[in-house]
């Protein structure tokens, strides 16, 4: 790298340390509303609503009325917060699966099915879905793609880099529908609310446009890892053998605590058949519900408004935990079933970090909404859009660009878009740009930049597992080889946005174009 560019990264990382931990970021931005709805009051800010007329005025949340709504609604802003339940439900399942071994399994023998060109494919697609579960692709696909890559003869840094790319920079994309989907389409829906009481934002909204994002992100690391990472890695020899990176690398044989002792009663295959036939009864069984309009998941309702979709979280882990369990069971990493309970406790105790983020978050979108202070900026700032009179895809494009440049200095997706949403979602529905719009244009940010940031919480993971291939590898390295792949994707992922409004395609299942 060139001395200016490790300038840049250093002064980026040097920023980026100075800022607090998310969750003291919320309760100095509680603070700050406060503080700033008493000033806004006492100078008479306001607003017309543009829909309804109504004259819209900063509440003084210091007053006696907002010290009693503060007290009196702070246990129900935290339990009413949409993220929070339906994040916790899909944890319990995908937890069960995880902890189980199946995600591990299932990761291992997508990457070890490759051969030839497609080795580079598979990995960057494996990573993409392992957002599902959470930290899996992190601990478990990216070091075994790292001995898969020089297994075929490839540099090992370069299934690193493909893998990582996969995981964090794709960490939006999916083929189905995960945690994340929920948690932005719930802080999504209560920005929607500043503007349109009772309106939502449902958690397939952005469904379609993520289920391509798979093949772009997958085919466009593929191409970065082939172009440009590997010829640049042909200079860093590997400096550790296969014994060493065995040991450092435990995943290559995914074993629970309770299967360790006994690693010759595991029999893998036994336990996918079980879960291939399992999946397929589960199939037939939601296929059965729906199929029908009277049908008991449908209840008389079109599939999309059905209690099917609205529970579609319930369901991803219902099956997620099942398919988990049975996992465990048939293939002996659990002999007890009682692990099951144990590994639902294991996944919500991890859970702990998340809640208190998400405690001082929801008070900072309550204390936001009762101050009037985020649709009162998003009149007058929809108007100064108006007058400019940019075409939305100019004013999505500069909201991608936002999203990936704050995401270099704070780590957490929902924590980003708990900040952003109150403003943003108002200001561009009073432009004519729909809630579901700006919330893809978010995943598009704040996917690409984030295997370029050492903020992000499991960078120091993948430059430690590179370390063990070469001990000198700094952050710098990782950075470098990483950057190609983030310009890639804020590249392409925006070039693909405009193209798929401008040909007037539905972004997800439930999703007008427009806010009205």
């Amino acid at each position: 790298m060139t001395s200016v560019t490790d300038r840049l990264l250093s002064r980026i990382e040097h920023a980026g340390n100075r800022l607090p931990h998310p969750t003291l970021l919320f309760i100095w931005l509680c603070g700050l509303v406060l503080i700033i709805s008493g000033l806004a009051s006492a100078l008479g800010l306001s607003a017309v609503h543009p829909v309804n007329g109504e004259q819209l005025t900063a509440m003084n949340l210091l007053s006696a009325e907002g010290a009693a709504k503060i007290l009196t609604k702070t246990v129900s802003n935290f339990t009413g917060f949409a993220p929070v339940g339906t994040v916790l439900i899909a944890m319990l399942g995908l937890g069960v699966a995880e902890r189980s071994g199946l995600i591990a399994v299932l990761l291992s023998s997508i990457v070890r099915g490759a051969r030839g060109a497609l080795l580079t494919f598979l990995v960057v697609f494996a990573g993409v879905m392992s957002s599902l579960a959470a930290d899996a692709g992190y601990v478990v696909l990216i070091p075994l793609a790292a001995l898969v890559f020089k297994s075929a003869g490839r540099h090992p840094l370069a299934g690193i880099a493909a893998a990582f790319a996969g995981v964090s920079g794709g960490y939006s994309a999916n083929l189905l529908l995960g945690p994340f989907d929920a948690v932005l389409a719930g802080i999504s829906t209560e920005a929607v609310r500043l503007v349109e009481p009772g309106g939502e934002v449902n958690i397939a909204a952005n469904y379609w446009f993520m289920v391509a994002s798979v093949f772009l992100v997958s085919i466009l690391a593929t191409i970065v890892t082939a172009r440009w990472v590997e010829p640049r890695l042909v200079s860093i020899t590997v400096d550790c053998d296969d014994e060493a990176a065995a040991k450092v690398h435990p995943q290559e044989q995914v074993f629970t605590e309770e299967s360790k002792d006994h690693p010759e009663e595991i029999n893998q295959s036994r336990g996918l058949k079980a879960v291939a036939f399992f999946t397929l009864i589960f199939a037939l069984i939601c296929a059965s519900g729906i199929a029908g309009e009277n049908n008991w998941l449908r209840q008389g309702m079109a599939v999309i408004s059905s209690p099917f979709m609205k529970g579609i979280v319930v369901v991803i882990s219902i099956y997620a935990l099942l398919s988990g369990y049975i996992y465990g069971r048939f293939s002996g990493t659990w002999r007890q079933s009682h692990k099951l309970v144990e590994a639902m406790e294991a996944s919500m105790a991890t859970m702990a970090g998340y809640l208190v983020l998400m405690f001082f978050a929801a008070q900072f979108v309550a204390y936001f909404a009762w101050s009037n202070l985020g649709i009162i900026f998003a009149i007058h700032g929809a108007e100064l859009l108006t007058e400019l009179n940019a075409p939305a895809p100019v004013m999505l494009v500069a909201f991608i660009l936002i999203a990936a440049t704050i995401n270099l200095f704070v780590g957490s997706g929902g924590a980003k878009w708990a900040l952003l949403a109150p403003v943003f979602i108002p200001m561009l529905m009073l432009v004519g740009i729909a809630p579901e719009t700006t919330q893809v244009a978010f995943r598009i940010g704040d996917s690409s930049t984030n295997i370029i940031t050492p903020l992000m919480p499991y960078f120091g993971v993948v430059l430690a597992f590179a370390q063990q291939y070469r001990k000198d590898i700094g952050i710098g390295t990782i950075m470098s080889m990483m950057l190609p792949y983030s310009a890639a994707f804020l590249i392409g992922w925006t070039v693909l946005l405009v193209l798929w409004i401008g040909m007037d395609w539905p972004l997800g299942v439930i999703n007008p174009l427009a806010a009205n």
